[in-house]
């Protein structure tokens, strides 16, 4: 099962044609680079690893100036691999929280053997925080740096953007695929224009 973290910010949720949209953003390769190890990738495992990519908290800003809310959808398997703690997790997301421009953080503990709902690929935690929310999910959009990440929001029906992209086999591809957050957030704003 998913752990959520808390809203921050408050309030109701800001509302464009009476309709409540939302960023869903991966939280490694996303917010914050990996940590390299035997010359591998993996994610922060301590708040002490935890650094935030350049551009990210104006282009999280400018997102929720646009009233789109802002919602990371993690997985972590690197707790039930025994490469990490629940607590360092925790720590890492509740300091993004407290001090980013997010509204909720959604963490998957799980990894693949578990079948669970939540780990993405499969949509469960996007789907959990549009019920909770009333995000209306047709306008909202899902970015990530690997292909499971695009493909929870295509199953949840957002529209997708891989950023800083992992080089791994693409099997789901984006709706389209740019340099990192800023940009994104630069997309997705000039749609607002069209």
């Amino acid at each position: 099962m998913h752990q959520r973290k808390g809203s921050a910010g408050g309030g109701a949720p800001a509302r464009v044609n009476n309709v409540i949209r939302a960023v869903f953003l991966d939280r490694d390769g996303v917010l914050n680079p990996g940590v390299t190890r035997d010359g591998k990738p993996w994610a922060p495992v301590k708040l002490a690893e935890l650094e935030i990519l350049p551009g990210v908290p104006e282009a999280l800003a400018s997102l929720r100036a646009a009233g789109f809310q802002l919602i990371v959808v993690t997985n972590q398997p690197d707790v039930v691999r025994g490469h990490a703690t629940r607590a360092g997790v925790e720590s890492i997301c509740e300091y993004m929280r407290q001090h980013l421009p997010i509204d909720d953080v959604r963490i998957c503990f799980h990894d693949d053997g578990d079948r669970c709902a939540c780990r993405k690929p499969k949509p469960g935690m996007i789907y959990a925080a549009a019920v909770e929310r009333e995000i209306v999910l047709e306008h909202s959009f899902m970015i990530g740096d690997r292909w499971r990440d695009i493909g929870a929001g295509k199953a949840a029906g957002c529209r997708t953007i891989l950023v800083n992209a992992m080089i791994e086999p693409t099997r789901i591809e984006p709706d389209v695929e740019l340099a990192d957050l800023p940009a994104a957030a630069a997309w997705i704003l000039g749609r607002e224009k069209d």
